[in-house]
């Protein structure tokens, strides 16, 4: 896209440890199987700000990108800081979720496999059929429209409308779309959607039909997921994306440089 350049000072504390998690989120996306090499994408409010994101340059494999590579775009396309070119549906996607009235500081776009595969059947509901499905009960929009890319930010506010207040985009016949206030939470529901769905894929691939948990049951046990959120007075989320990072710094450390 044609970007307005415009020079920022280097970002602070807050800024590099956001770097970091994105970084993190990149790898571990590549670890689990979650990318399709240097397409999809993955952006963070620049904390501190409400009009501006980090992304990856587009070119870059998701195993290379590091804390310092990401640009800062504005939500009206200007580049604040960071080289290298701002991919089209990125921009048009991202942007305008960011700028909805719920200032998402987290937007993670894949086309993993399962939640893929998902996407693609004529009913696409994640049924509440393992524990992990019942963790995202009422949290899951559905969009039923494949328009093809989202080479307009058009594309990205109605995507953002059908998302609402969920966690969980699942786009039809494309992907999958997870949000959040951290790095941590949004790859959260990013792994542990693609594990409901590959279940449920799983199951079905049997050619056996589903037992659908009783109704009563999912809320009871979808409450206890909302009571459950913290161990030992640490949120339980952020000690998963933290035991993540562990793995990561022992095994490719140059994502936080």
């Amino acid at each position: 896209m044609n970007a307005r350049v415009q020079t920022q000072a280097p970002g602070d504390a807050a800024e590099h440890r956001a770097r970091v998690d994105l970084a993190a989120c990149h790898r571990l996306a590549v670890h689990f199987g979650y990318h399709e090499g240097i397409d999809n994408h993955l952006t963070l409010l620049v904390p501190g700000y409400d009009d501006r994101f980090l992304l990856a340059p587009f070119g870059l494999h998701w195993s290379e990108v590091r804390a310092s590579d990401f640009l800062v775009v504005g939500l009206d396309g200007t580049v604040y800081s960071g080289s290298g070119p701002v991919e089209d549906t990125a921009f048009c996607i991202h942007a305008p979720i960011h700028a909805g009235p719920r200032r998402i500081e987290c937007v993670l776009h894949t086309h993993m496999p399962y939640a893929t595969a998902l996407s693609m059947l004529a009913n696409p509901t994640l049924e509440m059929a393992n524990q992990s499905a019942i963790g995202f009960f009422g949290q899951v929009a559905y969009d039923p429209d494949y328009n093809g890319l989202a080479l307009d930010r058009a594309e990205g506010g109605r995507l953002a409308r059908v998302l609402g207040d969920k966690s969980v985009l699942l786009l039809a016949n494309h992907g999958v779309l997870t949000v959040g206030k951290s790095v941590g939470e949004a790859f959260n529901s990013l792994y542990f959607f693609e594990r409901a769905a590959q279940a449920q894929v799983l199951a079905l691939s049997t050619g056996r039909p589903l037992r659908i948990v009783p109704d009563s049951i999912v809320r009871h046990t979808a409450a206890q997921f909302q009571s459950a959120t913290a161990v030992g007075g640490a949120d339980r989320i952020e000690l998963h994306f933290a035991a993540l990072k562990r793995m990561l710094d022992r095994t490719q450390p140059d994502y936080a440089h």
